[in-house]
C-alpha cells in the first residue's frame, strides 16, 4: 500500500498522517527513524516548498512604476503630453524644455519614494529573518541545528523544554511532553502529549525532550491552513482613501480653474489658441502637488526606520499613520498584559498549621517541587524562593515522586540535618484534603478559600507534611498534616499598569480580550488599574448579558467594555469589526494563528514578541520587545511623522489654490503668460525644500490624531487665497505703478517681459517655500524652532534661484 503513495499524495493530504498507527507513518512517508538523507531532502523541498508562510513579494519594476500611476501623476503626465504634443500643433517647435523637465520630476519624485520604501522594507525582511526559528533535524545520520523553513514531511527532528515546534509532527518513543497551545486556544496552561500525538507548528514545549517525526509543513501545518484563510480579508487602507481625498480637491481645484481660463481667454479674449496653453499647463505644472505621495512615503519610510530602532517592525508602512490615529487597543492578556509564568501572590497565602510563617509554607512547597526538568507549577514555586538552591538546602532527599493524573500531587520523602524523616507533598486541593482527612469546619474553610481564590480568578494549590518516625521511604507514615493554600495566578508584567495609564492619557482605550476564564480576566484588569467592566465571549453573541447590559446593543457594548474572557477567533474578529463600524480606529494584539484574522481585519494588526509566522504574516507591525511599552512609544513615534504628514498636505493645498488662483487671475486680467519653464524650477526646487520635513522637529499629539480634511482644506483655501491676492497685487505693483521705482529709486521693468516673468517667478518661489516655516506650526511660526534639516534646505533652495 505505502509504494503506491507518492509524494504529492501526501502534499495533497490524500493521506490520513494525523491517525494512523505511528509505524504506518514511516511507511507512508517513506522514511526512518534514522531521518532522510540531504539528497531527500532536496528533492521533497522541491515538492512540498519551503516551511514557512509565504508572503507575496511584488515586482520591483512594477512597484516602481506604480509611483507614476496615480491621479496627480495622471495630470502630470497630461501635462507633459500637451507640452510636446499640443504645443506642436500650434505651429511652434515642441517645447522640449517643458517635457522634459515634466519627466524629470515624476522619474525623481519615483525614484525617492521607491528607494525609500524599498530600504524600509529591506530594513523591515533583515529584522524579520533574524526572527526565524531554528531547529534540531537528524539528516544523513547526523543532528544539526537548521532554519525550521528547510523541514520537509519525513524529517526527524528533536523537541525539547522551550522549543517552538517547528511544523506539525508525530511524537515518537519517549516521556510524555508538555505543550503550551495557547497560540491556537488562547489558554496559558499546557497540555500533556503522549507517544504518538500530534503536535502543532507554532506551539511550545515546556516540559520533556522527545524526538518526533514531520508530516505537514508550511501552508499544510494546522497554523498555516488558518493562517491562509485570513488572505481573504482585504481591505482599501485608510490612508489611501485620505490620500484620494485630498488629490482630488487639488485636481478639481485646477480643473476649475482650466475652464474658467479657457471660457475667457477663447471665446470671450479671442486669444490665440498657442498663448492659452502655456497658462494652461502653468495651473497643471504648478497646481499639482506631484511630490505628495513621495513626501508622505518617505516620511513615513523614516518614521518605519525609527520604530524599528524602538523594537516595532512596520511591515505595512501606512500603518504608521493609522497607529497615530488609534483610539482602541484590543489587547491579549497572556504574554501581553502578563508574564505567562505562573507566580504565588505571598500576600494572600493562607496557613494551616501553628507555628509556621508564610515563607515556610513556600519552603515546604519548594521541596515538594522538582528543581530540574520541572514543569510550570514546579518553576513558579522554586522560583519564588530567593534562593533556587534552598529548595534543598539542609535535607537529604531519598525519593520524589512526580505529579500523575490519578493523584493529582507531588510528594518529597527526605531526611533533615537532625537525622529525621519528613515528607512533603503539594497538589490539587481536594487530594490534599482527602490526604489529610480533615474534619468538617476545616474542611469548609478550605473550600470558603478556595472559592474566594477562584471568584478572583487565582488556582489554589495545597501543602501538606507528615513525619515519618519508621524511616523507610515505602512506610505510610503519620498523619499528613495540612500546613497551607498557596493561590497561584500569571502575573501582570512589571511595566503593564503603567504603560496602560500611558495610553490612556494618550486618548488610547485598552481592551483586554483574552480565551482565559472571566474571574481571571477581572482580576488581572483590577491589578493592572484597567477596571473590570469585563464579559464572557457569551454576551457578544445574543447571550446573557446581566441585567445592568441586558438592553444595550453589541456596539455599545463593546464599545463601553474593559475586555472580553474565554473568545475565539470569531470573536476577536467580530469585536474589531464592530469598533471599526462605529468609527473607530482599532489596534489589535497577538501572538498565534487564533489572532490571526483579527489581526488581519484590524487598522494595525500588532504581532507581540515570540509570534507565530501566522500571527506575524496577517499582522501590519512586529514587535521585537515583550510587552505593551513598545507599543505606546510607537504610537508617540506614530503621531509624530503624522503631524509631519498633515504639516505637509496644508501646505500642498495652499501652494496648489495660491498657484490656480494667482496665476488665473494674472493671466485673465493682465493677459500675462507666466513661462510654463519657471513654474516646473519652482515646482523642483518645492520638492527638494519640502523633503526635508521627513526630519522636521514636531511635538506629538497628547490624543489620537485624524484626517481633519475640511479643516485641511479650509486652511489651505484661506492661506492660498490670501497669498494668491498677494501675488495679484505685487504684479499690479510692478505691472502699472511707479512704487518701486518712486520709493526705492530702482527702473522701470513694466515694459520687459523677461524682467516680470523673473520678478514674478522670484516673489512666487520664496513665498511658496516659506509657507512650509507657518503651516508647520501651531502658534506663531517664529516661536516653534523647526528642524535643522528644514532651514538649511530652504537657504539652500534661495541660493540655487538666484542663480
Amino acid at each position: 500500500m505505502a509504494s503506491n503513495i507518492t509524494l504529492e499524495d501526501i502534499k495533497n493530504e490524500n493521506v490520513d498522517l494525523e491517525r494512523i498507527p505511528i509505524n504506518e507513518v514511516f511507511q507512508q512517508l517513506r522514511c526512518t527513524k534514522e531521518g532522510l538523507t540531504t539528497e531527500d531532502a532536496a528533492q521533497r523541498l522541491d515538492v512540498f516548498g519551503q516551511n514557512k508562510l509565504e508572503e507575496k513579494k511584488e515586482s520591483k519594476v512594477l512597484k516602481f512604476l506604480g509611483f507614476m500611476w496615480n491621479p496627480l501623476s495622471w495630470v502630470m503626465e497630461s501635462a507633459a503630453i500637451i507640452a510636446i504634443g499640443l504645443a506642436h500643433g500650434g505651429g511652434k517647435p515642441m517645447d522640449w524644455q517643458d517635457f522634459i523637465g515634466i519627466l524629470l520630476l515624476l522619474i525623481i519624485n519615483s525614484t525617492v519614494s521607491f528607494i525609500e520604501e524599498n530600504n524600509a522594507g529591506n530594513a523591515a525582511a533583515a529584522l524579520m529573518a533574524g526572527l526565524a526559528p531554528k531547529t534540531k533535524v537528524l539528516r544523513d545520520g547526523k543532528w544539526s541545528e537548521q532554519d525550521a523553513a528547510i523541514l520537509v514531511p519525513g524529517d526527524v527532528i528533536s523537541i525539547k523544554l522551550g522549543d517552538i515546534v517547528p511544523a506539525d509532527a508525530r511524537l515518537l518513543e519517549g516521556d510524555p511532553l508538555k505543550i503550551d497551545q495557547s497560540s491556537l486556544t488562547g489558554e496559558s496552561l499546557p497540555v500533556t502529549k503522549y507517544p504518538g500525538d500530534e503536535v502543532f507548528s507554532g506551539s511550545t514545549c515546556k516540559q520533556g525532550e522527545i524526538e518526533a517525526v514531520v508530516i505537514a509543513t508550511g501552508l499544510h501545518t494546522f497554523f498555516g491552513k488558518a493562517a491562509h484563510l485570513v488572505d481573504s480579508t482585504n481591505q482599501v487602507g485608510h490612508f489611501q482613501k485620505v490620500l484620494t481625498s485630498i488629490g482630488n480637491f487639488c485636481i478639481c481645484s485646477i480643473a476649475v480653474g482650466i475652464v474658467v481660463e479657457i471660457v475667457v481667454m477663447y471665446p470671450i479674449q479671442h486669444r490665440r489658441y498657442r498663448d492659452g496653453i502655456d497658462n494652461l499647463l502653468v495651473l497643471l505644472i504648478g497646481g499639482i502637488p506631484i511630490a505628495m505621495p513621495t513626501v508622505l512615503s518617505v516620511t513615513m519610510a523614516i518614521g518605519s526606520h525609527r520604530l524599528s530602532q524602538q523594537g516595532a517592525i512596520t511591515k505595512r508602512m501606512t500603518a504608521i499613520e493609522e497607529m497615530a490615529g488609534m483610539d482602541v487597543l484590543c489587547s491579549d492578556k497572556t504574554g501581553t498584559l502578563t508574564l505567562n509564568k505562573l507566580t504565588v501572590d505571598k500576600s494572600l497565602i493562607e496557613v494551616f498549621t501553628k507555628g509556621i510563617d508564610k515563607d515556610a509554607v513556600m519552603v515546604l512547597a519548594a521541596r515538594a517541587s522538582r528543581v530540574e526538568n520541572q514543569d510550570a507549577i514546579d518553576a513558579c514555586i522554586v522560583g519564588m524562593l530567593a534562593d533556587p538552591k534552598e529548595a534543598r538546602a539542609g535535607i537529604q532527599e531519598v525519593h520524589f515522586l512526580p505529579f500523575n493524573p490519578v493523584d493529582k500531587r507531588t510528594a518529597i520523602t527526605y531526611i533533615d540535618s537532625s537525622g529525621n524523616w519528613h515528607r512533603a507533598s503539594k497538589g490539587a486541593p481536594e487530594q490534599i484534603v482527602e490526604l489529610c482527612g480533615l474534619n468538617d469546619d476545616v474542611q469548609r474553610r478550605v473550600h470558603s478559600i478556595i472559592d474566594k481564590f477562584a471568584d478572583r480568578g487565582l488556582r489554589s494549590l495545597a501543602v501538606c507534611q507528615q513525619e515519618v518516625p519508621e524511616k523507610n521511604k515505602d512506610s505510610r507514615g503519620g498523619p499528613w498534616q495540612l500546613v497551607g493554600l498557596l493561590p497561584l495566578f500569571d502575573p501582570p508584567r512589571h511595566d503593564s499598569g503603567e504603560t496602560i495609564k500611558r495610553a490612556l492619557h494618550l486618548g488610547v482605550n485598552v481592551k483586554m480580550i483574552t480565551g482565559d476564564q472571566l474571574a481571571i480576566a477581572k482580576e488581572t484588569g483590577r491589578r493592572l488599574g484597567m477596571g473590570t467592566n469585563m464579559y464572557p465571549s457569551s454576551s457578544l453573541l445574543g447571550g446573557d448579558k446581566g441585567e445592568n447590559i441586558e438592553n444595550l446593543q453589541v456596539e455599545e457594548l463593546i464599545e463601553r467594555a474593559d475586555g472580553f474572557a474565554g473568545v475565539f477567533p470569531e470573536h476577536k474578529y467580530e469585536i474589531v469589526k464592530k469598533l471599526q463600524e462605529r468609527k473607530h480606529i482599532c489596534g489589535m494584539t497577538g501572538d498565534g494563528v487564533n489572532d490571526a484574522p483579527a489581526l488581519k481585519r484590524a487598522d494595525i494588526g500588532i504581532a507581540v514578541a515570540d509570534a507565530t509566522d501566522a500571527a506575524r504574516s496577517a499582522s501590519d507591525i512586529v514587535l521585537t520587545e515583550p510587552g505593551l511599552s513598545v507599543i505606546v512609544s510607537a504610537v508617540l513615534t506614530s503621531r509624530a511623522i503624522f503631524q509631519r504628514m498633515k504639516n505637509y498636505t496644508i501646505y500642498a493645498v495652499s501652494i496648489t489654490i495660491r498657484i490656480v488662483l494667482g496665476f488665473m487671475l494674472i493671466a485673465l486680467i493682465w493677459k500675462f503668460d507666466f513661462s510654463p519653464f519657471m513654474v516646473l524650477i519652482i515646482a523642483i526646487l518645492n520638492d527638494g525644500t519640502i523633503m526635508t520635513i521627513s526630519k522636521d522637529k514636531v511635538k506629538p499629539s497628547p490624543m489620537p490624531d485624524s484626517w481633519k480634511l475640511k479643516e485641511i482644506f479650509a486652511t489651505g483655501i484661506v492661506l492660498g487665497t490670501y497669498l494668491a491676492v498677494m501675488t495679484v497685487i505685487f504684479f499690479w505693483v510692478v505691472h502699472d505703478s511707479d512704487f518701486f521705482t518712486e520709493r526705492f529709486h530702482v527702473r522701470r521693468i513694466r515694459d520687459n517681459y523677461a524682467e516680470i516673468n523673473s520678478a514674478l517667478y522670484l516673489q512666487v518661489s520664496i513665498v511658496s517655500q516659506a509657507l512650509i516655516f507657518v503651516t508647520r506650526s501651531r502658534s506663531w511660526s517664529f516661536v516653534e524652532r523647526p528642524g535643522l534639516l528644514l532651514v538649511a534646505a530652504f537657504v539652500i533652495a534661495q541660493l540655487v534661484k538666484c542663480f
